[in-house]
């Protein structure tokens, strides 16, 4: 009975992803016994948990509209780094007027906003055309915004960073006063539950997942493929703008140079460590959402550790690729052909 609860609970979806999580965060208690205190400073929350569960925000948001695009079109868009770029771009120059360091709004801090989202979905929404309409290959067609897009970004600025020294700006980045709740983590917790209802209480997470395995198929029982991929890739589009605009309110400036940088693969690592196929199909917002806190765990314990900038990269593979290997369909088949051995050896014994 025992060795069944046990086997109920390891062939879960999400039980990897969580042990994996779980997993990073254990070893912090040999190497940073530190690791798990909470203290209050100015009335906000410090630690590395409260440090994790902030920095992680901006993926976790990326990693909720690449589940989406992974399903729909078994593809991956490398350009949402890029378009966070942009997207940061876009609202400093409109709410600096232009000039590259502002201590005052040009324009309405909400004019802003919209704009960064708008633009955000807009290249979304090219993405969209050119790998649902025009069925180009979807890393293709997303290569031509990561490589243009930075380039966009500091057109914007005039190749300079611009800066938006007001208060205000900084609190999507940081947090609001009385409340000691990094900003980011509650955006990233709304987009969360906000996916989830929108998916769960519509047919469209049925939808996309209809149109991941057979898109085919699904055309011929009348759900429009075409558009639902479309509408995956404007989601996308608008969940980079997002992360932009707090990636952009933490440094209080547009970066086009290093804000998103490189996030697309951790949004896509985040995918699969989740347990989520690139082949699309079936997918879980969880354990993307997992992922991406076992990814800005594991850059954590290796800073908290004092590796260097330059060298966390490279554990940081090493672990990932360990963890990816672990939930690969070739790992579980010979997982089970060891079991059957084990099974077999042991009926073998008990018979002599």
């Amino acid at each position: 009975m025992n060795q069944e609860k046990i086997k109920n609970i390891t062939s879960q979806r999400l039980f990897l992803p969580i042990f994996c999580l779980i997993l990073v965060l254990l070893i912090n208690v040999v190497t940073t016994p530190n690791f798990f205190s909470i203290s209050i400073r100015d009335g906000v929350l410090y630690g590395y948990i409260i440090d994790i569960i902030n920095r992680a925000s901006e993926l976790v948001i990326l990693a909720i509209g690449m589940t989406l695009v992974v399903s729909a079109s078994a593809g991956t868009d490398i350009s949402v780094g890029a378009i966070m770029a942009v997207s940061a771009a876009v609202c400093c120059n409109i709410l600096s007027g232009g000039e590259r360091a502002a201590t005052e709004y040009a324009n309405p801090l909400l004019l802003g906003f919209l704009a960064a989202i708008i633009v955000g979905v807009l290249i979304g929404c090219f993405n969209g055309f050119l790998v649902a309409k025009l069925n180009i290959q979807p890393m293709v067609a997303t290569l031509i915004m990561f490589t243009a897009g930075r380039g966009i970004a500091q057109l914007i600025t005039d190749g300079q960073i611009t800066y938006v020294r007001v208060d205000s700006y900084r609190v999507l980045g940081a947090s609001f006063k009385g409340i000691p709740i990094p900003t980011p983590f509650i955006v990233a917790a709304i987009m969360v539950a906000f996916t989830a209802l929108l998916l769960s209480k519509t047919a469209l997470g049925m939808y996309i997942q209809s149109v991941g395995i057979n898109k085919k198929a699904s055309s011929f029982i009348g759900i429009k493929s075409i558009f639902i991929i479309f509408l995956t890739y404007a989601y996308c589009g608008f969940c980079s703008g997002l992360a932009g605009l707090i990636a952009s309110s933490r440094i209080y400036s547009a970066d086009a140079n290093n804000i998103g940088l490189n996030m697309e693969l951790d949004a896509i690592l985040a995918v699969a460590i989740g347990g989520n196929s690139l082949a699309g199909g079936k997918f879980s917002i969880a354990g993307s959402v997992i992922g991406a806190y076992t990814i800005q765990a594991l850059t954590t314990t290796l800073y908290a550790m004092h590796v260097s900038s330059d060298q966390v990269p490279v554990y940081k593979a090493i672990v990932v690729v360990i963890i990816v290997a672990l939930q690969s369909p070739g790992f579980a088949r010979w997982r089970k052909n060891l079991a059957k051995k084990k099974s077999v050896n042991v009926s073998q014994k008990e018979a002599a």
